[in-house]
């Protein structure tokens, strides 16, 4: 007899307890909404795409794709993939509401350092139970692609907004600016983030200045007079940014490599240099700015 009571207790702790950090992350869902964007990160393109799908989807009421989405970027390890599916499964979006997955998935992100989910639910050791969309591996192909489009401008503008105010207003200056240069401002905006991350007194090593790290040639070939005033630094770096997307046809790889080496070593190797910075710099654009390819004209 106690120990069938003990059993009841333990059952009726656990159902509380699973109660509890479902009402914490509805809540969560509800002080977040559904409007808020991704982060705009550096993981690979295709892991931010399918978060940026996912949004997209349940901006346009479509919660069973959104949840695809976000199951395929939670089964190749992404965090906030984890934390989303979970948040579905606690108000069954998409899914059929289990809070039992949705507080298992919450507890994984709250453990690998998500904020939110750290705030919105508890970890449940004992509440492991996994979608079976993560233990089989199987997801839609579609949700696999990578269309090859410039990151969202939804995504660019939380990231923005969420700066400290003074890199905010320079940010700010660097997209009005880069439109009349005729640069996508989200490639700029991924060039001044990996070359000083929006610090306007940035200096490095090889005396490179200012928001767009301009040297001392470079300042001077674009007329730049001073390279620490904000608005002259990014005229003449958007100038170079320009000159090169040009010369190598609007392949942004290309550009983004002679930007941090040169075009002479570029054009020495034929490609992107060997160099282990200059592999990482392109990386990191291209990461941030998930197309290969600069648009030649910019739509309106």
């Amino acid at each position: 007899m106690s120990q069938l009571l003990s059993s009841c207790l333990r059952r009726l702790s656990l159902a509380a307890t699973l109660a509890l950090a479902a009402a914490g992350s509805q809540a969560g869902m509800r002080d977040a909404g559904v409007g808020e964007a991704p982060e705009w990160s550096d993981e690979p393109p295709a892991l931010a795409r399918l978060l940026e799908n996912g949004f997209r989807a349940e901006l346009n009421r479509q919660p069973g794709q959104a949840a695809a989405s976000y199951c395929a970027a939670a089964r190749d390890g992404s965090v906030e993939g984890q934390y989303r599916l979970g948040r579905m499964y606690l108000n069954g979006q998409g899914v059929a509401r289990d809070v039992q997955i949705g507080a298992t998935l919450m507890s994984i992100a709250a453990q690998r350092g998500h904020e939110k989910a750290q705030t919105e639910a508890t970890p449940l050791a004992s509440a492991e139970k996994l979608p079976d969309c993560l233990i089989t591996g199987k997801a839609p192909e579609v949700m696999l692609a990578d269309n090859g489009e410039p990151v969202p401008h939804e995504v660019v503008e939380r990231f923005v907004k969420a700066l400290p105010a003074d890199k905010r207003r320079n940010a700010q200056l660097v997209q009005k600016l880069a439109v009349r240069f005729n640069v996508d401002p989200r490639l700029a905006l991924a060039i001044v983030r990996t070359e000083s991350n929006f610090d306007a007194g940035a200096r490095s090593p090889k005396n490179a200045m200012g928001l767009m790290q301009l040297i001392p040639d470079t300042a001077e070939r674009f007329g730049v007079r001073d390279a620490l005033d904000p608005e002259q630094n990014v005229r003449g770096g958007l100038a170079y940014l320009r000159w090169l997307l040009q010369q190598f046809k609007g392949d942004v790889a290309l550009a983004a490599a002679a930007y941090n080496a040169g075009e002479g070593n570029v054009a020495r190797y034929k490609g992107v240099p060997p160099f282990a910075e200059t592999q990482e710099y392109v990386r990191r654009v291209l990461a941030f700015y998930r197309s290969p390819r600069h648009p030649e004209v910019l739509r309106g």
